[in-house]
């Protein structure tokens, strides 16, 4: 039986601000103070797991530790069939220090054509930890699969929406709507699954 959140506060383990908005929106109904990281001046905990459940709960538990406050951490990442999941766990770092996805999407695409490929298929997941100070711990996961495309690389997006096309889908995650994408994400995916579990 996974333990249910009656706590008034949550931090979100994530300094992108991006993310922090889509998390935020999805807890909007259950009148949980959604807390940034960015509040505290606490150092980033290197990611060393080889796993998005690994990292995830990495850093929930070092945030959670950190500020007293039970703390909600997310790994995610695009995972890309034909280059045998790269970059998976190191979809951020693979943009670099800077978080150059334009330049990441290149990579990618130089990576296949160099296997004679102009596409693959490929999945976007999004592991969530749910940490509290106390030790207790829940983790979901949420996945989506579909196909690369770069005719569009140059639109703004967050991470590596802009080349994603989920299945039975015509446009990216970055084309989408905000509120269409919300419904059928990696992310949502995931917060669902701890909301049914939690709430």
């Amino acid at each position: 039986m996974n333990r249910k959140f009656n706590d008034k506060q949550l931090l979100i383990a994530s300094n992108n601000p991006d993310k922090i908005k889509e998390i935020s929106i999805l807890f909007n109904p259950f009148g949980v103070e959604v807390i940034p990281v960015s509040k505290f001046n606490i150092e980033e905990p290197e990611e060393t797991e080889e796993t998005f459940a690994g990292n995830s709960l990495l850093k929930a538990k070092y945030y959670s530790i950190a500020t007293k406050l039970p703390a909600l951490a997310d790994d995610s990442g695009i995972s890309v069939d034909a280059l045998d999941g790269f970059p998976g766990v190191y979809s951020a770092r693979f943009a670099g220090p800077n978080k150059d996805f334009k330049a990441a999407f290149d990579l990618i695409e130089q990576k296949l054509m160099l296997k004679d490929l102009k596409t693959s298929s490929a999945s976007m997941t999004c592991s969530l930890s749910l940490y509290w100070p106390d030790g207790e711990l829940v983790q979901v996961e949420g996945k989506v699969t579909g196909n690369l495309i770069f005719n569009d690389k140059q639109r703004k997006g967050f991470g590596y929406d802009p080349i994603f096309i989920a299945d039975g889908k015509t446009e990216t995650f970055a084309q989408m709507p905000s509120s269409e994408k919300h419904e059928i994400s990696h992310r949502s995916i995931a917060i669902k699954k701890l909301i049914e579990a939690c709430f």
